[in-house]
């Protein structure tokens, strides 16, 4: 007996100290700061504050003579909450980790609620008496400086349900889910030394966390603030008139970048709302399609039918399926394809008119004798796909623009091998089977004004670390050439700028200063089986391009056109009053 104390005292005594502290090491992560987002001047979108946070150690709680329940019923008394619900959120996981659990390290305060009044603070902090085990300290949350501004591009954070350990939140959508890795930053790590009981008897060492980078982005907050009221103002003047413009969305981006400068959509919610963790109230009715599930970004996931924005497309493909583009075509009030006569908006016939001419007072019965002549060409080859479907693949419609935001939608383009030509004569003023994003309609249109060059949007602009340096630099890509030669682009830009000047979209821009700031567009009013009509606005001039579409909002003319107005007045700098039309 005593040679074997002796050899595990002596002999041994090293190596079972060693293995004695192991088995008694905790690990503990240091949640890093997240990094803020900030627009094209520095200014914050996103960033942190400090809240007051109330967690509980879980060690001296349970070696209360009751396991800590009383406490528990009083803090949950105090913090509105049930002491079920409090007994979830410190329990630790037995598996992977899940919201009705704690997963992090047991040797650190669990936080069970943020964001909590200083007075209830104050209450906990002087009477630790009553709530022994119980911390009130602060910590940092995000914060919106700006409320509901860019909502759907910034997204949100919560809690990291994926990781065991991780105390860090995560992003759920927008720029916070794209770019987390950058924003999350680098946890940091702390080495305890834990008694029998669970005590910290001691540190063993410490390494700090690396803080969050800043994402800067190509987000103007003035036009992005424009661009939001304009859209509110417009669904406000289509409702005034008995429509229900019910969904809204606008897309601002730089046309010769493939930057996006504003992005809005309708409805939208304030981001606050998930500081502190959502409740399950709010969280139903952001996703209720009842109340217009304002989760949802219209802008990149919204679909419709583009109606007579889609024109240029067909004019392209007009082109290059061998019709002069200084042509003379006629435009009657009607033309019939098969035993069905398809009308001109009001019926209305303009005689012999160019290419140009159609744009600029969208003229329908063109592009649908063109439809059906191209049908009847197709259909003569087998496998043959029409020439408008194709055009239009090539403008970067039927799948997603690739842009930095989660959740972006393809739009739908057919097969184009249809049996029926009525289906192709449709297709060719942008109703039937098509369908797009406000997203993709303005990334085809920046391509019309930059020269034919289509790009994969970015929001992001570069990431600088906490030290004031750059990581990187991010440069939106090429995603594809227009087919269209320089000729076409040059009469397809004449008739837009035409629109604004005399055509569809005169009305709207009547007073406007367009021979100090030029700009082109196109209206659209698509016709929604049992709905009101979707209105849409694509425009752009030297630098920007502005797409508008309000659902349920009457004609381009009445609703999207005015509300574009108001965006490029200021983008311009014009003080100017939306006419009202008719």
């Amino acid at each position: 007996m005593v040679g074997r104390l002796w050899q595990v005292q002596v002999v041994d005594g090293e190596r079972y100290a060693r293995a004695a502290t192991a088995d008694h090491e905790r690990h503990v992560v240091v949640p890093a700061v997240r990094g803020r987002i900030v627009d094209s001047r520095g200014r914050p979108l996103v960033r942190n504050r400090t809240a007051t946070t109330v967690s509980i150690d879980r060690t001296i709680l349970t070696r209360l003579p009751d396991g800590g329940r009383e406490v528990l019923d009083r803090l949950a008394r105090l913090l509105g909450m049930e002491r079920e619900e409090i007994e979830r959120r410190i329990r630790p996981c037995d598996g992977p980790a899940r919201k009705d659990c704690w997963a992090g390290s047991p040797y650190e305060p669990i936080p069970v609620k943020d964001a909590v009044d200083e007075r209830i603070a104050f209450q906990i902090t002087e009477r630790p008496d009553r709530y022994p085990g119980v911390v009130a300290d602060l910590r940092p949350v995000r914060d919106y400086p700006n409320g509901e501004l860019a909502a759907h591009v910034l997204g949100y954070v919560a809690p990291d349900d994926r990781s065991p350990t991780s105390r860090s939140p995560v992003g759920r959508d927008g720029l916070e889910a794209v770019y987390d890795s950058d924003l999350r930053g680098v946890p940091g790590e702390r080495r305890l030394v834990v008694d029998s009981a669970g005590r910290v008897v001691r540190v063993l060492s410490e390494r700090p966390a690396t803080p969050g980078a800043t994402l800067v982005t190509s987000i103007d907050s003035r036009i992005q603030k424009a661009t939001e009221r304009a859209l509110k103002r417009a669904v406000e003047r289509a409702r005034k008139r008995g429509l229900p413009a019910d969904q809204a969305a606008a897309v601002v981006m730089e046309s010769r970048t493939g930057r996006i400068t504003a992005l809005a959509a309708l409805p939208t919610y304030d981001p606050t709302v998930w500081v502190g963790g959502i409740s399950p109230k709010d969280y139903a009715r952001l996703t209720d399609p009842k109340q217009g599930s304002p989760l949802l970004s219209r802008a990149v996931a919204g679909q419709w039918a583009p109606a007579s924005t889609w024109k240029v497309t067909s004019v392209a493909a007009a082109v290059s399926a061998g019709r002069p583009v200084n042509g003379v075509y006629g435009c009657p009030g009607s033309y019939r394809v098969g035993d069905r006569p398809f009308r001109n908006f009001g019926g209305i016939g303009y005689g012999m008119i160019t290419l140009r001419r159609a744009l600029e007072v969208s003229c329908d019965t063109i592009f649908y004798r063109f439809a059906h002549e191209m049908w009847l060409e197709t259909a003569r080859k087998k496998n043959g796909v029409h020439p408008m479907v194709r055009t239009a693949r090539a403008f970067g419609f039927g799948r997603p623009t690739g842009v930095d935001l989660p959740g972006e939608a393809a739009g739908y383009l057919p097969k184009g091998d249809w049996d029926l030509p009525g289906y192709a004569a449709n297709f060719s003023i942008g109703q039937g089977e098509v369908l797009v994003t406000p997203l993709q309609l303005a990334r085809a249109y920046a391509a019309i004004a930059n020269g034919g060059t289509l790009y994969s949007p970015r929001i992001g602009k570069k990431v600088v670390a906490a030290d004031g340096t750059t990581v990187r630099r991010i440069k939106p890509p090429v995603a594809g050439r227009l087919p269209v030669d320089r000729r076409t682009l040059q009469v397809i830009r004449q008739g837009l700028a035409d629109v604004t000047r005399s055509g569809t979209a005169a009305g709207a821009f009547a007073g406007y200063p367009l021979d100090k700031h030029p700009i082109s567009g196109k209206t659209g009013t698509a016709e929604v089986v049992g709905k009101r009509d979707t209105s849409w606005f694509a425009s752009f001039d030297k630098k920007y391009t502005v797409v508008v579409m309000v659902a349920q909002g009457g004609t381009g003319g009445e609703t999207a056109a005015p509300a574009a107005r108001e965006i490029w007045s200021a983008i311009h700098g014009v003080k100017d009053e939306v006419k009202k039309t008719r």
